[in-house]
């Protein structure tokens, strides 16, 4: 919700809401990253299998939020809250999700290297 207030409140008033929406994806994989990797410093892993399933346990409540969140709260109806996983029309949503999914692994490796 922040990166969307960010995008509101600046950037998005000068590009289209296409472009605006790109933009924010990026914007959120980045700070994404910043929390996630913080986050597996702070309270590691165990295991591989341990980082992929709280990235995919993330991913989930990251879905069932937008959906509730919006549609119950923001008003939003399914086919709007839909439309933003066509990738093909532009909309990069999957993307963070697959982001979130994946980024614990990711840092968990990374850390598991850069200690040796």
């Amino acid at each position: 919700m922040l990166n969307g207030a960010l995008r509101e409140s600046t950037y998005g008033k000068f590009v289209s809401e296409l472009s605006a929406h790109q933009i924010s994806c990026l914007t959120g994989i980045l700070l994404f990253a910043v929390v996630i990797r913080q986050y597996v410093r702070l309270w590691p892993p165990v295991s591989a299998r341990e980082a992929w399933q709280i990235g995919l346990f993330w991913m989930g409540l990251t879905v069932a939020f937008e959906f509730l969140f919006f549609h119950y709260v923001g008003g939003h109806s399914w086919q709007v809250l839909l439309a933003n996983y066509d990738i093909s029309a532009g909309r990069l949503w999957p993307l963070i999700l697959l982001w979130v999914a994946v980024a614990p692994y990711v840092f968990f490796r990374h850390s598991r290297h850069s200690r040796r």
